[in-house]
C-alpha cells in the first residue's frame, strides 16, 4: 500500500469540510431550482368552453354529449352516471388555470351538470351568462393556484 502524499489527509477535518460543501452545493440545485431554466406551459385534460356547454340540452344521449364535449377525462368505473371533464395549465410547479365540468346522466340521458360552466337551462334566472370564448385562460372565473 502506498503512503499518502499529504500526511494526515485521510482523516483530516479539511477533507470532511470539502466533501460536505460539495454535497451541499450539488443538492442545493434540486431544492432551489437551477437558475435560467425555461419551464413550458403544460396543458392537461379536456378544453370545455361555455360555447360547447351551451349546446347541451337535458335529455341528450351519452353519444350526443360525447360528440359535443369529447371523451371525458374521468369516466368513473363505480359511478357510470357521472363524467368529469378537467382542464389545467401549469408552468413548472405553478398552476395557471384550472377548470372543472361534470355531467350527470340518468340511464342514457343527460340529467344535470355542475362545475365552472352552466348551460342556459341549468342557470338560475338571476345568473348572467359568462362567455369564456375559445381561450380557457381568458375567463374571469378561472381558478389560479400558487404564488404569483
Amino acid at each position: 500500500m502506498m503512503p499518502s502524499l499529504i500526511p494526515g489527509w485521510k482523516f483530516s477535518p479539511m477533507r470532511a469540510l470539502l466533501l460536505s460543501l460539495l454535497l451541499i452545493s450539488m443538492t442545493a440545485c434540486g431544492f432551489i431550482g437551477f437558475p435560467g431554466v425555461y419551464k413550458i406551459n403544460v396543458e392537461q385534460g379536456n378544453i370545455v368552453t361555455q360555447e360547447d356547454v351551451d349546446k347541451l340540452e337535458q335529455g341528450m344521449t351519452r353519444r350526443q354529449v360525447r360528440f359535443i364535449l369529447g371523451t371525458p377525462l374521468i369516466e368513473d368505473t363505480f359511478n357510470r352516471e357521472r363524467w368529469d371533464y378537467h382542464y389545467e395549465i401549469t408552468r413548472g410547479d405553478r398552476m395557471l388555470t384550472q377548470r372543472e365540468f361534470t355531467v350527470f346522466f340518468d340511464g342514457d340521458r343527460l340529467k344535470s351538470v355542475s362545475g365552472d360552466y352552466k348551460p342556459a337551462w341549468a342557470r338560475g334566472k338571476g345568473e348572467a351568462t359568462e362567455d369564456a370564448g375559445d381561450d380557457p385562460a381568458a375567463s374571469p372565473n378561472s381558478r389560479s393556484g400558487g404564488a404569483g
